[in-house]
């Protein structure tokens, strides 16, 4: 794979769940002035259609696989000759996907879809098996979404095939609206989850070897968060995104970043495009870093309930809605 720079950028959106129409508004504008800014290749968050707490408007948001936001990737990748990568969620054969679409200045669309759903958004979407290498006019390209950078599963199936990664994120932090005392029991997690999303990429590049561009959602989340699996039970769980658009090379130097508290902006950098020699091994294990048990079981716990949702009611919802928006394109 021949080495060469190309000026990259990503998107730090603040979107409106279940409001396609208003995200891609802003999306739009973003991705506009980055390209305007002399960016070749763009990325944008995961969820870039809409973010996804627990509540039922995220299922308007679900689309049909050709859709108004492959549309308009398709449309600024050609009149501003740049690389755009993000995902949204779709349905194919009647099941929902959160399907990372690149889209090239000639048209060509590559799409992975996410591998396992984190926690609550199980109730939206099933995983995907692909291995998310695209072969494009600026070489190798993987994609991976939020937590697929801290999986050792997907460093796997990306290094030594890749230059470069583009990722996007929707990571969320513990509850603010639970009382002082569990803020104050959930203190050390909020922190170390904290600290997990704002070294992912830096942590995924040193084990790949290639740059990494990372897009994040910002701006606060108001939720539900499901009790036991079977049930529609559940308690308001107010948060906030956490972590930063970054951009980073390699050997996982942070060269651009902007924190999710810094709101809406774009940030910048010149990446060389190549894959290379890891700088840190990587570990013989499911996670990247050492998981918290209470992480981890808050994980599972999501996991179970989540995908019991999905199959009585989530599934259906986000098809139906698929079905709306496809009869709302067509002439």
């Amino acid at each position: 794979m021949t080495a060469h720079v190309v000026h990259a950028a990503a998107v730090q959106l603040e979107g409106v769940p279940g409001r396609v129409d208003l995200t891609l508004g802003r999306l739009e504008q973003m991705i506009v002035e980055a390209a305007e800014r002399g960016a070749r290749l763009i990325a944008v968050p995961e969820f870039c259609t809409s973010p996804v707490p627990m509540r039922p408007e995220v299922h308007d948001a679900v689309l049909p696989r050709e859709n108004v936001a492959v549309e308009m990737f398709r449309r600024l990748a050609a009149r501003h000759h740049v690389t755009i990568g993000g995902s949204m969620l779709v349905t194919e054969d009647g099941e929902v996907y959160n399907r990372y679409h690149l889209v090239e200045p000639d048209g060509r669309v590559h799409t992975h879809d996410k591998d396992l759903p984190t926690m609550w958004e199980n109730c939206f979407y099933t995983g995907g098996s692909d291995d998310g290498v695209f072969e494009t006019g600026l070489g190798g390209v993987g994609a991976a979404s939020c937590w697929e950078l801290i999986r050792t599963q997907t460093v796997r199936r990306l290094r030594g095939r890749v230059g470069v990664a583009v990722t996007g994120t929707h990571w969320w932090t513990v509850p603010h609206n639970w009382g002082g005392l569990t803020e104050r029991a959930l203190g050390p997690l909020s922190q170390y989850n904290r600290y997990l999303s704002e070294n992912a990429p830096a942590e995924f590049a040193r084990r790949l070897g290639a740059p990494v561009l990372q897009a994040s959602h910002c701006g606060t989340l108001r939720t539900d968060f499901l009790l036991v699996p079977g049930s529609g039970a559940s308690v308001p769980y107010d948060t906030e995104f956490v972590g930063a658009t970054q951009i980073v090379d390699a050997s996982g130097t942070v060269l651009a970043t902007r924190r999710v508290d810094e709101g809406p902006g774009i940030v910048y950098a010149d990446v060389t495009i190549e894959a290379t020699d890891p700088v840190a091994p990587l570990e013989d294990r499911f996670w990247i870093p050492e998981l918290p048990l209470l992480l981890r079981g808050y994980w599972h716990q999501q996991n179970i309930a989540g995908r019991s949702y999905y199959r009585r009611r989530g599934r259906s919802a986000g098809v139906r809605a698929a079905g709306i928006h496809a009869m709302a394109a067509t002439p």
